[in-house]
């Protein structure tokens, strides 16, 4: 029978996390760290290692979310702003490329303090990402390009039309990002809309704002212009939905819960606001009976395990032929059970923490009621003992196509494991979900892998491996999984219009 237990990772000076410098907990408006105009109220910035706290964040109310945006509002529409060549665009970016590089050290501590993250992976992972993304798309700044259109006038006649479209920047962008990827969603958010000539007013998560208002004090340091980047901080409740109110506003960039999404777009309709959603995921693992097993079985265990399993694309239903299921899940099983779990800067650590007490809860709570419906906890299925707000990585089988834990994004180390005996079933199976965000499909065969990547009825489908990401290709979900896609050429048409310019030229004006 298999154990359930998880062991953690041992306490001791190891596990002691630095002491990095922090921001001021100011929020960046009009090119200034500002005091809110309603001082006093506080955000605690905890440790979710230890629950204990590490500082406050100021919080912002309504009339700072009007500054942020009216300060945004006018430096958009200055000539300078306007008049600012697109590669000189690309070089903010670069200098702050320069500046995240010289303090990386600090940023990956910081961000592993704040939300959980180990160590090693914000190091290797988030700040490469966040630095390769500010240069992308400092250098997608000067090729936005429109096209030449052939006119076909509706009525012959003695003239030539010449038309053509420009890309034109949106506006104000308010951008909204979650406490998974502190750092690296601002930037998925701030680096794309300064390249194309947008300005921001980003909000963090409450729960994980440290990164994302040290990043603003770097941004300064570049010599962005006042106003081109804004930081707000708050809850949603208020500061979020005041940016998706703004009527200034006129994009809406956010990364989130599904429901909050479905939120934002209902909220967008009055002022018609440009939207990207990027939002909750139940991805498929698939496991075929001819797959190289020592690479599905660790691949499938990442998938949903990495970061806690607080990832939108994490793979949370494992889909295995029933010739290797048996195989399959003793080996993820044994990786769950071995997994060293515990605070983010032991080095010893596989698995740290999940972002808060309540979201700990909520996991808890979503494994007991699929236990309650009748699945069964092949390896964990329940909270981690610890000061901070561990969760052992949890395999459940014996779960069907109704019970919530199938249904529902859980975004914790929970993985719901179904036997597929016959494989037509694979693709009804994979499908059956409200979300659509990724999936991944491990096979030797690739006739059957790109086949079958085509039926699936998701935003990303990878072949032998899962939760690889590019600046290069788009990303976004179908179904409830958002709207819209980031990065690649998409994240241009994302944060600029076609404008169409047509113009009658008289033949007659010819003198030769």
């Amino acid at each position: 029978m298999m154990s359930s237990e998880t062991e953690r990772a041992p306490c001791g000076k190891a596990a002691s996390p630095p002491s990095p410098q922090l921001p001021r907990g100011l929020p960046l408006i009009d090119g200034q760290l500002a005091e809110p105009l309603s001082p006093g109220r506080l955000i605690d910035a905890i440790d979710p290692s230890t629950g204990r706290t590490i500082t406050q964040v100021h919080t912002c109310g309504r009339a700072d979310v009007d500054r942020a945006v009216m300060a945004a509002q006018r430096c958009f529409e200055s000539r300078a702003w306007r008049a600012m060549r697109p590669l000189d665009r690309g070089r903010l970016l670069e200098r702050l490329a320069l500046l995240v590089e010289e303090h990386r050290e600090e940023l990956a501590v910081l961000e592993s303090l704040d939300s959980g993250k180990l160590l090693g992976i914000t190091r290797a992972i988030d700040l490469q990402f966040i630095i390769d993304g500010l240069r992308h798309y400092a250098g997608w700044a000067s090729k936005i390009a429109g096209e030449y259109i052939q006119h076909s006038p509706l009525v012959p006649e003695d003239a030539v039309y010449r038309a053509y479209t420009q890309r034109r920047p949106l506006g104000v962008v308010g951008g909204i990002t979650p406490w998974n990827f502190p750092l690296g969603q601002a930037i998925q958010k701030i680096a794309p809309a300064i390249a194309f000539g947008c300005t921001v007013v980003l909000k963090p998560s409450p729960e994980t704002s440290l990164t994302t208002l040290r990043l603003g004090e770097l941004i300064l340091e570049a010599g962005f212009p006042a106003g081109a980047v804004n930081i707000v901080t708050g809850d949603g409740a208020e500061v979020g939905a005041t940016l998706v109110n703004h009527p200034a506003v006129r994009k809406i960039a956010f990364t989130g819960s599904t429901a909050t999404g479905q939120s934002i777009l209902a909220a967008s309709v009055g002022t018609m606001k440009r939207v990207t959603l990027e939002l909750g995921g139940k991805s498929p693992t698939i496991i075929l009976a001819d797959a190289d097993l020592d690479r599905a079985i660790p691949g499938a265990a990442a998938a949903i395990f990495a970061n806690s399993g607080q990832i939108c694309t994490a793979g949370s239903r494992l889909l295995v032929e029933a010739p290797i299921y048996d195989t399959v899940i003793e080996g993820i099983c044994d990786i769950a059970r071995g997994l060293k779990v515990g605070p983010a800067f032991d080095p010893a650590t596989q698995m740290g923490p999940l972002i808060s007490a309540q979201h700990r809860r909520r996991v808890d709570s979503m494994v007991g009621n699929g236990l309650a419906e009748g699945a069964v906890a092949l390896a964990g299925g329940g909270a981690a003992e610890g000061d901070g707000w561990f969760y052992k990585p949890t395999v459940l089988g014996a779960v069907s196509a109704q019970m919530s834990v199938m249904r529902e994004e859980i975004f914790g180390p929970v993985v719901c494991a179904v036997r597929v005996d016959d494989p037509g079933d694979i693709v009804r199976i994979a499908n059956d979900t409200p979300f659509g965000l990724a999936a991944s499909i491990w096979t030797r065969d690739l006739d059957r892998a790109h086949l079958l990547a085509d039926r699936i009825d998701a935003g990303t489908v990878w072949l032998n491996t899962h939760n690889v990401l590019d600046l290069a290709m788009p990303f976004g979900g179908h179904k409830l999984s958002g709207l819209g896609h980031e990065f690649g050429n998409d994240a241009m048409q994302a944060y600029t219009e076609p404008k169409a310019v047509c113009m009658r030229l008289d033949p007659g004006s010819m003198r030769y």
